[in-house]
């Protein structure tokens, strides 16, 4: 089996990374600088007990792919950049014993290891095999052709399920079965819920507060604003009935992860919002975190007007290409907390 990582960013690079140090086939999509940093040196990745350089195959994009029968496509954009990604792949013709036996669509597996809710909705429209991966790896791309780890000896939880759940089958369980130990092999625990989708609802719960800290530059300052977005989220949960795991499940599995120094890291490591001011993309995933709290809202006749708050003030950072801490503490309450 060969997977193929769509969106070779912070995650992306991550896993890929790993699973190609231990041995399993990989094909790690990416663009940019980064790409040609891994084409000429390979990928380092800085963890908290090792450093180390695989050199994965790499590509631009589906021409440069070749598909085979036995590959697993794992998406690992931002959410809002994953319906282009999605359509670019779909329709890339699949090899086997050098014939074309279907497209990507038709015929792969794809993994949606992305944040947020959506993304797994997003990919029924192409793809026929949709598994939905609720990721907890604390991952930088510090610099093109490197990456953070910032978690040992467990490296990423990575909770993975068909979608939707009513369509599983025993050979959704033999292919998780091959995945969860292959990727056990490089450090990444993949536990096998019935359903996904609660645990993914439960870290958008988390993932609220990527808003506040990209925006302040230190979250903590901003603690009060992040709990008031959740507080909010929560009950909007309860109205529309959408079902979450237990907390106590939760903690008990993030338990098994533990974060450490890594020599060479930057002094500043956010998380992925924060990254993408960082890094002055011009956009960030905040519509599909925050704003999904507000799509939940709107479909019941409600409004979540602190969640809208944080959305709009991310737009307009990534817009106007601010960098993370550019907005005081007093100003994000002012706008957010009296909207």
């Amino acid at each position: 089996m060969r997977y193929v990582i769509i969106g070779a960013g912070a995650i992306g690079a991550g896993i890929g990374g790993l699973l190609a140090e231990t041995g399993s086939d990989t094909l790690l999509v990416a663009r940019g600088d980064h790409l040609a940093a891994m084409r000429e040196r390979g990928l380092t990745i800085r963890t908290p007990d090792t450093t180390f350089t695989c050199h994965p195959a790499v590509a631009a994009s589906p021409d440069e792919a070749e598909l085979r029968a036995d590959d697993v496509l794992v998406l690992a954009t931002k959410t809002h950049q994953a319906a282009d990604a999605l359509a670019t792949w779909a329709d890339a013709p699949v090899h086997e014993n050098g014939a074309v036996v279907g497209t990507a669509g038709e015929r792969l597996p794809l993994l949606t290891a992305l944040n947020g809710v959506a993304s797994e909705e997003i990919a029924l429209r192409w793809f026929a095999r949709v598994y939905g991966v609720c990721v907890w790896m604390p991952a930088m791309l510090a610099s093109p052709g490197e990456v953070i780890v910032r978690c040992a000896p467990v490296r990423a939880i990575l909770h993975v399920a068909r979608y939707p759940a009513s369509v599983a089958d025993d050979g959704d369980a033999a292919l998780l079965g091959q995945v969860a130990e292959e990727w056990g092999r490089a450090g990444i625990d993949v536990p096998r819920p019935d359903d996904v989708m609660p645990w993914k609802y439960r870290k958008l719960l988390g993932n609220l507060g990527n808003a506040v800290q990209a925006l302040l530059g230190e979250g903590s300052e901003g603690e009060d604003i992040t709990e008031a977005a959740r507080a909010e989220a929560r009950k909007l949960y309860e109205a529309a009935g959408i079902a979450l795991n237990s907390e106590e499940s939760e903690q008990q599995s993030r338990g098994k992860l533990t974060s450490g120094p890594v020599a060479g890291a930057p002094d500043q490591m956010g998380g992925s919002t924060w990254q993408s001011l960082q890094r002055g993309s011009g956009s960030a995933e905040t519509d599909y975190l925050n704003g999904e709290i507000v799509t939940i809202a709107h479909r019941i006749g409600r409004r979540a007007p602190i969640n809208a708050a944080l959305a709009l003030m991310m737009r307009a950072a990534a817009a106007q290409g601010s960098r993370p801490g550019s907005v005081t503490p007093d100003r994000l309450r002012a706008a957010v907390l009296d909207s």
